[in-house]
């Protein structure tokens, strides 16, 4: 079928909006035609060339409804409203213990931009694949095709339009902090970086119970909002004499760090700001190399965290569940575009305006 997507065919080039022909789903897959499709960060990473270079159709926070199903599919139906996430094979040993997010083959279906055999569900106007197996989804499109294991169903009376942004972004920012790094009550949480990841990181630890949480940002807008919505604390990323302030204002260091900068000075920053048996999340790109010495690390833990280590057929309906119980408000980080305007919308995203972008197909 003839769909339109927002194709990037030049790592230094803007999106432009095509017809492109979408393959009939597989046995195991869904036809989803998107609602909303969030922008993070992550889709930055087709611009390096490095990783599912263009031409591809990126978008990986999908939401929308679900129009076709393969054969196979079992617990989706059409007409069905889904929250699409990232894909895994649901077979190997990550998978079967409930930890998808590092399934085996994680990376291969999610940031090549291709089905495993090397080939894609997209074709251009001249008959010429477009990778479109991004995050399993490629959702900067009308429709897109996705797995059974990496959509969500959800209430129909819920707003579909909101909600693409929980299938990563604010999976990973949340789910570090319940999840991956189990922030207890009555800790304290330090929170680098306060875009969409880190806010709702900043949430999650007051959902948490955490009693002090510091947000770290360069934007005096970003930090203000992390005050709002529930950071105890907001400091400027520029000062200087950040660390000691962090350690002032925890009583001796912070039991709990959560990097989304992926700068190598600012994880350094966050090592020296936790106490001993402190643990310290990555989720950001690394920028650069990162040297220890070993006495910023006696007695820390430090680990590398991919989607919050959550399950998104369980996460996602708690994350719903506590929007919904006004201890979660995510749609706050939210500001609609028209697909027409993704260019406009990344711009924004990147130069640290917008939070959450969220692209209307439709609109």
């Amino acid at each position: 079928m003839q769909v339109k997507a927002a194709v990037l065919r030049d790592p230094a080039g803007a999106y432009a909006i095509e017809t492109v022909e979408l393959a009939a789903p597989a046995a195991d897959e869904v036809l989803v035609r998107i609602v909303g499709a969030g922008m993070c960060h992550t889709d930055v990473l087709p611009r390096t060339g490095f990783i599912a270079p263009p031409p591809v159709i990126t978008g990986h926070e999908g939401a929308g409804v679900v129009e076709g199903v393969g054969g196979d599919v079992v617990g989706v139906q059409v007409g069905d409203h889904v929250v699409l996430s990232f894909d895994s094979c649901g077979q190997c040993r990550n998978c079967l213990a409930n930890q998808p997010a590092y399934c085996d083959t994680f990376m291969a279906r999610n940031l090549f931009g291709f089905n495993l055999d090397g080939t894609s569900p997209v074709s251009d106007a001249d008959g010429k694949p477009i990778a479109a197996r991004w995050f399993g989804q490629s959702s900067f499109a009308t429709h897109c095709l996705a797995t059974a294991r990496n959509v969500v169903v959800v209430d129909k009376s819920l707003p579909l339009e909101q909600l693409g942004p929980l299938g990563c972004g604010i999976q990973t920012g949340a789910g570090s902090i319940l999840c991956a790094m189990d922030v207890q009550a009555g800790t304290s949480l330090v929170v680098f970086g306060a875009g969409a990841v880190g806010l709702a990181a900043v949430m999650a630890g007051r959902v948490a119970g955490a009693t002090t949480i510091i947000a770290v940002d360069l934007q005096p807008h970003r930090r203000d909002l992390s005050l709002e919505l529930g950071a105890t604390h907001a400091l400027d990323g520029a000062d200087t004499d950040i660390v000691a302030k962090i350690i002032e204002i925890t009583g001796g260091g912070a039991q709990y760090a959560f990097d989304t900068t992926g700068i190598p000075a600012v994880i350094k920053n966050g090592l020296q700001s936790m106490r001993m048996t402190g643990v310290m999340g990555l989720v950001g790109v690394q920028q650069g190399d990162l040297v220890l010495d070993s006495s910023s690390t006696i007695g820390k833990t430090l680990i590398n965290i991919l989607e919050g280590s959550a399950k998104p057929q369980d996460f996602i309906p708690r994350m719903i569940q506590l929007w919904q119980d006004g201890r979660f408000p995510f749609d706050r980080l939210i500001e609609t575009y028209p697909m027409s305007q993704i260019n406009e919308a990344e711009q924004s995203s990147l130069a640290g305006g917008t939070i959450k972008p969220v692209l209307i197909p439709g609109s």
